[in-house]
């Protein structure tokens, strides 16, 4: 069995791959919107899914493993542990909306990008979707945030 360290700093190398991606996909997400520009729309679309599956899916993989592992270590109870119940709480509600609610927008606006990165017009769709993920987004990266406190502080 891996030591309490070990799957200590894998939990912080998921913490820092998620919040770290979830974060900075955001900001430039925004920056790629506010040109204008169909094409680098597009391409900020393309690598918004593409950094969402390896950086946040990883990183949430990372957190998963490290943090169960650090819980076997200690021989925590998973839902006894009232901390613990909270943060498996918010990673779940942030793994919904990112599953329910910000992954099906993201595929309309990536199959709505790959029509108009060519040169064409940016449809009002793309803009609606776009208002939609950035709202959720904002909530879906709060919560793990919250979440970081959580398992600081431990409350």
């Amino acid at each position: 069995m891996l030591s309490y360290t070990t799957f200590k700093s894998i939990h912080m190398l998921g913490i820092v791959l998620f919040l770290g991606n979830i974060i900075i996909t955001g900001v430039w997400k925004a920056f790629a919107d506010r040109t204008g520009n169909p094409a680098v729309i597009g391409f900020a679309q393309r690598l918004v899914t593409l950094t969402d599956w390896v950086f946040t899916a990883g990183g949430v993989l990372l957190v998963m493993i490290g943090g169960y592992g650090m819980a076997s270590v200690n021989r925590l109870d998973l839902w006894g542990t009232s901390w613990l119940v909270v943060a498996q709480s918010l990673l779940i509600t942030s793994g919904v909306i990112w599953v329910a609610i910000l992954i099906p927008i993201q595929i309309k606006q990536a199959a709505l990008a790959h029509g108009f990165e060519g040169g064409g017009p940016i449809p009002e769709r793309y803009w609606r979707l776009n208002r939609h993920w950035f709202v959720w987004g904002i909530i879906a990266t709060v919560i793990p945030l919250a979440n970081l406190y959580v398992m600081v502080a431990k409350p």
